[in-house]
């Protein structure tokens, strides 16, 4: 254990209180070099390449292993990223609205080019728990539309999508997987959306997942589960997202009656 000295309150006010040191100031040794890590990566610009584990260690007087440790806890924590064989310095998360904008409005707004890549689009019975939440008959028919999320290239996350084949019957036809969904069924097919309930946790992506949007399957994942309705009332579609936790941060507003 190694004692640290403890400032009076974070200098950021969205860092924890007293950097997460115990009141009686002894940490674990790695902790100790993440919080070193830490302010050398705030004089760091976006990009640049961090020392090498080996300079790091003499520079801290830890084992390389206390270094990758702290390095580990940044990297999941998305403020650095690897980059061939070096760590630099990653940029800010994409806040994306807890809303019913959809991702390519959200990644715009941050001046970030949307993209998608379609992994499977395919119609097949809609099981009995999924009818369920679309007011279907199991059975019915259901597209399921799997697309990788881009931000600049960059692979950020991974959607699927499942709505009727009656709602629209020509979406393998008229849609570009590329666009967004939510303007093609504003714009193509006439639909006015209504609510939508959300519920969202954090989980690790399965081997198959992790492969697709190209991360460590250890990796912290944030997923969202999404059944929205159109403006009367009807399910219109269920949607499960799976985003990088080292990428993505969420925001809402919310708003009260001044109870406590």
């Amino acid at each position: 254990m190694t004692r640290v000295s403890i400032p009076g309150i974070p200098q950021d006010s969205g860092a924890p209180v007293r950097e997460g040191v115990p009141e009686h100031g002894r940490v674990p040794k790695y902790y100790a070099v993440r919080i070193r890590l830490t302010e050398l990566v705030s004089e760091l610009a976006v990009g640049q390449t961090l020392p090498t584990e080996r300079e790091l260690a003499e520079r801290f007087g830890a084992a390389r292993e206390t270094i990758r440790q702290a390095l580990r806890d940044l990297l999941l924590e998305g403020r650095l990223s690897r980059r061939g064989r070096g760590t630099v310095v990653a940029g800010p998360k994409l806040e994306q609205p807890l809303s019913l904008a959809s991702y390519t409005e959200g990644v715009r707004r941050q001046g970030l080019r949307p993209g998608r890549t379609l992994i499977d689009l395919r119609s097949w019975p809609c099981p009995p728990q999924l009818a369920g939440e679309l007011h279907l008959t199991p059975g019915e028919p259901v597209w399921h539309m799997e697309r990788v999320l881009l931000a600049d290239d960059e692979r950020v996350g991974l959607e699927s999508t499942y709505i009727a084949v009656a709602r629209v019957p020509r979406l393998d036809v008229d849609f570009d997987p590329d666009s967004t969904f939510y303007g093609y069924l504003r714009d193509r097919v006439g639909v006015t959306f209504g609510d939508a309930e959300e519920r969202l946790e954090t989980v690790l992506a399965a081997p198959r997942e992790a492969l697709l949007i190209g991360t460590p399957p250890a990796l912290p994942m944030l997923l969202i589960h999404r059944v929205s309705r159109d403006g009367a009332g009807r399910p219109l579609e269920r949607v499960r997202s799976l985003y990088r936790g080292d990428r993505f941060s969420f925001t809402t507003t919310l708003s009260g009656d001044g109870r406590e």
